[in-house]
């Protein structure tokens, strides 16, 4: 299909640039701050679901709901990117539904906090990563596939075991089910936080109730949801 560039305006009054076709994904952040994806249910994108990249920060999602689908998220395109240091996203009381894959999500560089998520389904892995990044997991439920080879939680890409075992990468209160485990590695983080730094988590067991209402809401105007 034909399609067209147009000049838009972008994040500010004084920001502008080229806008092109879309390259699948189905939320797109780039070198953006402060943002909140909540209450979404996706599935079934190009290519990912969420990507965050280019010194993307300060970034939470909550309460959705994803599924039928390959790549999840990637937070961080590339390991010559570094500018994805400063990264810091949270990934909290989601619903990892039917038809997924990996990626949920996949991490490069940066802080990611996954905290009181339902992984009900993966095919390959759920949390994995290259470049040295920060992910602390905290009382998510993990239900393994039944597929014996697919039972590891993590995977670590693009580094040898001596280079990834000083990747700070913990488990704390994770509820694993059907066999699945967590292979951590790096310094026990998970309690050196303020609930003014993270979210204060409750154990795995509590999973089911906070992710209830996963997904995009049935809501009405003018009514309660």
């Amino acid at each position: 299909k034909q399609w067209y560039q147009r000049r838009v305006r972008g994040d500010s009054v004084d920001h502008y640039g080229y806008r092109t076709r879309s390259d699948g994904d189905g939320i797109s952040i780039f070198a953006s701050s402060n943002i909140w994806i909540d209450h979404v249910s996706m599935w079934s994108c190009s290519d990912g679901l969420i990507d965050a990249i280019m010194g993307s920060t300060a970034i939470t999602i909550s309460n959705s709901h994803f599924t039928r689908h390959n790549e999840v998220m990637l937070f961080g395109a590339s390991e010559v990117h570094t500018i994805d240091r400063l990264m810091q996203i949270t990934v909290a009381f989601n619903h990892f539904g039917q038809g997924l894959v990996q990626r949920m999500p996949r991490c490069r560089w940066g802080f990611i906090h996954v905290v009181n998520n339902d992984y009900t389904h993966w095919q390959k892995y759920a949390i994995g990563g290259s470049s040295k990044p920060t992910i602390i997991s905290q009382g998510n439920r993990f239900i393994a596939p039944d597929d014996i080879n697919s039972k590891q939680i993590t995977k670590r890409e693009y580094a040898t075991e001596n280079q990834w075992k000083t990747w700070n990468w913990r488990s704390d209160r994770d509820l694993m089910m059907n066999g699945a485990f967590f292979i951590p590695s790096g310094e026990d983080l998970a309690h050196n936080f303020t609930r003014f730094q993270v979210i204060k988590s409750k154990p795995g067991t509590f999973v089911t109730r906070l992710t209830r209402y996963a997904g995009a809401l049935d809501c009405t105007k003018g009514k309660p949801c």
